[in-house]
């Protein structure tokens, strides 16, 4: 899977790992652009379509990850922001928030290779990922209230639930800066590494998601989202259901088969 370089969204595969880089980089990869959000969107729904694709890698071109929306054009009255409110509740329902909504509802699972700043919607965009490591040189900040804005891009229920609620509401109401080895000691990110081994890292975990067998790593990954607004008692009822299906799959019999052989398993998706 390959797009022209000149496209918004860039996507390279590599056996079973997609990389997903956003190309808007004079602008700093605004997630407020609508032709970002399409390519995006796509590119994501096709590599959950594909079985064979057993993780994704989403990183940013250029200096930054993502400087979140264009502020220029929010100036301007041409992005998210109309003349009209009523028009730009659409605006946002129509073109950003469609972002955390198909993030959520992804069975592949998606790192974060969070390359320089990830600001605003850019942080947010991390938080929709599933797996979250950054360069040493990255900076973070919910920096919404900064703008006289809230985050209307779901970071109110996003940042918390990485974070937890105190962390968040202290990193969104002062809309303060942190810098990499902060975002690590806080949880908002798993690694922090040299910015030349970043892709590596990440490819790393990738191709350690990617041993295992896909049904089984696609249903552990709905079960996880699910149970973050599910109960208890829906949970289980969930999992059991996900567990006769995993049962019934060939790669379940090989796991068994490798434990007790002793040797290395081979994962099919069957």
């Amino acid at each position: 899977m390959t797009i022209n370089d000149s496209a918004p969204i860039l996507a390279s595969r590599d056996g079973a790992i997609l990389t997903v880089t956003l190309n808007l980089p004079d602008k700093r990869n605004p997630v407020s652009d609508n032709g970002l959000i399409d390519a995006l969107i796509a590119t994501m729904h096709e590599a959950d379509a594909d079985i064979g694709v057993r993780c994704v890698i989403l990183t940013g071109a250029g200096s930054a990850f993502s400087a979140g929306g264009d502020l220029k054009a929010m100036k301007a009255g041409s992005g998210l922001r109309a003349s009209l409110p009523a028009q730009t509740r659409r605006n946002y329902r129509e073109g950003i928030q469609r972002l955390p909504l198909m993030f959520h509802a992804l069975e592949v699972p998606v790192i974060a290779a969070i390359n320089g700043p990830a600001i605003g919607a850019g942080l947010d965009l991390a938080c929709m990922c599933d797996i979250r490591v950054a360069a040493d040189t990255a900076v973070f900040a919910e920096s919404f209230v900064k703008l006289g804005i809230v985050p209307g891009d779901g970071g109110a229920w996003l940042l918390p639930r990485v974070i937890g609620f105190s962390r968040a509401v202290e990193l969104t109401l002062t809309g303060e800066t942190i810098d990499a080895a902060t975002a690590l000691q806080i949880g908002l990110v798993s690694h922090v590494v040299p910015a030349a081994d970043l892709l590596s890292t990440a490819r790393g975990i990738a191709d350690k998601i990617a041993a295992n067998p896909p049904h089984a790593v696609r249903m552990t990954r709905r079960l996880l989202r699910e149970a973050q607004t599910a109960t208890l008692a829906n949970t289980l009822e969930l999992s059991a259901a996900m567990q006769s299906l995993a049962h019934a799959t060939r790669d379940n019999e090989e796991a068994i088969d490798a434990f007790i052989e002793r040797r290395a398993p081979n994962f099919t998706g069957e």
